[in-house]
């Protein structure tokens, strides 16, 4: 059993009601109007200063204790997926073709009970939290927008904190990684332009449809043969179009895909040898590629002193043999926006349903959560960010 404070044991029914409201209610990225607006009126309420519309729907809400010390940013995501859930519990989504299918509502439900012991402890706080609700972190923007918005200005935290529930773990196990947790994630657009013509005279075209089957199978070399192994990077495509009639070689193929990396020094790496395998394999059969990427966000480095924090933290609560180390992700979380500018530590709670029907994975439309997560992922927030207070 979790060793779990007074606080968090009596704020278990609220915690788990406020997740369930939130799932009802799920709302896509840059449209999170009712779940900031619950957010903002709660803060108001426990007394933090607001600011809405930060980066288009976040919220930010900061609290000055009463006693001076350094600023703890706790960042959380509030957006939901294009999913039709496939759960059959009574607090199921209500939005057709929407569904908290990751955990945000959660993650959010978490951090929104934890602002109610900070504002009840004001008085002895020995400094301030900033709390960023962060939007349209499923369409790795919401970190950015927020940032150029000044969510952070006027504000030099000393320490962050994000925590995530983990389907990939069993209940009462916390993950933990120093360095890179998650891979940068790019956004890939390829073209292969040849010359159409009749399917039954292929000679007198250039097929870029070949080509573009080729350079599909040549690019997975940039993992196998030109990324160290003991690194991750992973590329994939994973949209086609072309063409318009079964007897007709098209003049181009349109690809997107991704490329993840666990470093940056590789990431630039792999995209000039992308640009070098998309030239010389479409050149070779009669065709040229043009090749553009956009980052949309950087790995996410958790800083080791603070890695080192957490774990302290989360064997007091769920013993130590239940702390791991993550392995690598080849995911993405554009928190690692904020942990650019504050070093930072993102936890992973174990969350996996078991049972009849089993919770799904992330980004299914059977996913779920074991709700007696919730309250060893507030202990855990709470329990990091008062042991940084104190020692940052």
């Amino acid at each position: 059993m979790p060793t779990l404070s007074p606080f968090v044991t009596a704020a278990h029914e609220r915690l788990v009601a406020l997740r369930r409201d939130l799932h009802q209610h799920p709302e896509l990225g840059f449209q999170e109007t009712r779940t900031a607006g619950l957010i903002a009126a709660r803060l108001t309420e426990l007394g933090y200063t607001v600011r809405t519309g930060v980066g288009r729907t976040g919220v930010t809400g900061r609290l000055v204790g009463g006693r001076p010390g350094p600023t703890i940013l706790v960042r959380t995501e509030i957006d939901a997926l294009p999913i039709e859930e496939a759960v059959p519990v009574p607090w199921r989504s209500r939005t057709p073709g929407v569904m908290h299918a990751c955990g945000h509502d959660a993650n959010t439900a978490i951090v929104l009970t934890a602002a109610e012991r900070w504002a009840r402890d004001r008085a002895s706080l020995a400094g301030s939290l900033l709390l960023a609700f962060q939007p349209a972190e499923e369409l790795l923007e919401g970190a950015a927008a927020m940032l150029e918005d000044g969510a952070l200005d006027g504000v030099a935290p000393a320490a962050a904190f994000a925590v995530h529930l983990n389907n990939e773990a069993p209940v009462g196990t916390v993950t933990l990684r120093s360095g890179p947790v998650t891979a940068s994630a790019d956004r890939l657009a390829l073209t292969v332009t040849g010359q159409g013509g009749h399917g039954a005279f292929p000679h007198l075209a250039r097929d870029p449809v070949v080509a573009a089957a080729h350079l599909i199978t040549a690019l997975q070399t940039l993992v196998s043969r030109e990324t160290p192994p003991a690194q991750g990077a992973v590329v994939s495509v994973t949209t086609l179009a072309a063409g318009t009639a079964f007897n007709i070689i098209p003049d181009a193929v349109e690809m997107t895909g991704t490329l993840r990396c666990s470093h940056p020094e590789l990431r630039e790496r792999l995209l000039a040898s992308l640009h070098r395998v998309a030239d010389h394999v479409t050149g070779a059969l009669g065709c040229r590629a043009t090749v553009a990427h956009r980052l949309l966000t950087p790995a996410v480095v958790n800083d080791p002193a603070l890695t080192r924090l957490a774990w302290t933290v989360a064997a007091s609560i769920v013993g130590g043999a239940a702390v791991v180390e993550l392995e690598r992700q080849t995911g993405a979380d554009d928190v690692a926006y904020f942990w650019e500018r504050v070093p930072g530590c993102y936890m992973l709670v174990g969350s996996a349903r078991v049972g009849d029907p089993p919770g799904g994975q992330h980004h299914s439309a059977t996913f779920d959560i074991d709700e007696a997560a919730l309250p060893i992922a507030l202990e855990l927030l709470l329990g990091a960010v008062a042991r940084a207070l104190d020692t940052t």
